[in-house]
């Protein structure tokens, strides 16, 4: 069976009733010391969510389930719950790898925040224009399609790249990653969008391909390079890849597996084709991923490393009557304290989400080597139960 488009058509926002619940918001009460000379605490080692993770995997039937709690830009809590493969025995462990998705969206636009600070690429770049040593005859329908616009879903690029037959030449390419996004826009561009881009949101991931390929063209290097040296080398995301994790010969990461609970062997099968990695085909680990979800928090609360406060507000701004900004949708939680950033991962065989509370400087992150609806009910319940666990230990 030839796989489709595996990612997320678009971000749920869930936890909307689930946290109305009792996540009432405000830190608790506790004891200080005043003394100057008392020597530095010595880090905790994050609480285990084991127990908490298992009822709610056991009752949704998934293979397994991840979570972390990051507070002051550390993970204070951490655990995993099941195996890596339905039927096998191997368990899953908190140094296994797991699939993130359309949470990769968020991280590409990262990096073209720091490539535009750099001043190699800028938001209001043509993609027509920066693409033109690929594309020779442009719709003039894309003028207009700038590099914000496509990061917001507002570049006029379609959800379904399947016309003309490109989804498909996609799939059989056998060259470089960075060739394929060639072939993308090649096979994209020349047709008009399907909207006027800036009047329209429409989730794309062949856009956010595009945006590689911009960064491609105006660094000289392959986009996998260079988030990989720009982006999570900076940070210390030392298990970050690409694709579905894992060697096929052995079961040392956790497997995909489909809404049915069919287990899906890491290569080719198990994720989208590497056109889009841009869009959605990162691999980490939870405590990798918490790392760049606290860039994210300290960003928001004006205290990062790697861009100025004006760019994540930028990267965290969505456009005028829009909720989605840069790699992240922009809502509001009670239990936030006000804004929340968050998003969800899926290539129909992983599930994942991320909700990030700057003013309580707070974030969950759930995972699930399970695609469809039901892992992304569990992931929602495990989300709401972390919130919980984080209010009932402050």
């Amino acid at each position: 069976m030839r796989p489709g488009t595996r990612i997320a058509p678009r971000r749920r926002v869930g936890l909307a009733g689930m946290l109305a619940l009792a996540l009432l918001v405000g830190p608790t009460g506790g004891a200080r010391s005043d003394a100057a000379d008392a020597p530095p605490a010595r880090a905790k080692a994050p609480r285990d969510l084991a127990g908490l993770l298992r009822p709610i995997r056991t009752a949704a039937g998934v293979p397994a389930m991840g979570g972390a709690i990051v507070r002051g830009g550390a993970v204070v809590a951490l655990g995993v719950d099941g195996v890596r493969k339905r039927g096998a025995a191997a368990a899953v462990t908190t140094d296994d790898r797991w699939h993130l998705g359309s949470c990769t969206k968020a991280m590409t636009a990262t990096l073209c925040a720091m490539l535009v600070e750099e001043r190699r690429l800028a938001w209001d770049d043509e993609v027509v224009t920066a693409l033109a040593p690929v594309v020779a005859k442009p719709d003039a329908g894309w003028k207009g399609a700038t590099l914000e616009r496509l990061l917001q879903h507002r570049g006029g690029v379609p959800t379904s790249l399947d016309a003309h037959g490109l989804w498909a030449t996609l799939w059989a390419h056998r060259g470089p990653p960075r060739d394929a996004r060639k072939v993308l826009a090649s096979g994209l561009l020349p047709y008009p969008p399907s909207h006027p881009p800036g009047t329209a949101f429409e989730y794309a991931n062949g856009g956010y391909a595009l945006t590689g390929a911009m960064a491609e063209l105006a660094t000289g290097t392959a986009f996998e390079e260079l988030i990989a040296a720009r982006l999570f080398r900076p940070l210390g995301m030392t298990s970050a890849g690409f694709g579905a994790p894992g060697d096929p010969a052995a079961l040392d990461q956790p497997w995909g597996h489909t809404g049915d609970g069919a287990p899906v062997a890491p290569g080719p099968a198990g994720d989208n084709p590497p056109a889009i990695t841009p869009a959605g085909r990162v691999h980490a680990t939870l405590a990798d991923w918490a790392k760049f979800v606290a860039l994210h928090v300290a960003g928001a609360r004006g205290k990062a490393p790697l861009l100025p406060p004006a760019a994540f507000t930028r990267l965290h701004t969505p456009p005028a009557g829009g909720d989605y900004a840069l790699g992240w949708v922009v809502t509001e939680r009670p239990w936030a304290g006000g804004r929340v950033l968050t998003h969800t991962g899926s290539n129909t065989m992983w599930f994942c989400v991320a909700w990030l509370a700057p003013a309580r400087d707070f974030a969950v992150l759930v995972t699930c080597n399970q695609g469809g609806d039901g892992a992304a009910a569990a992931c929602d319940r495990v989300a709401a139960a972390l919130i919980a666990d984080d209010e009932a230990h402050r």
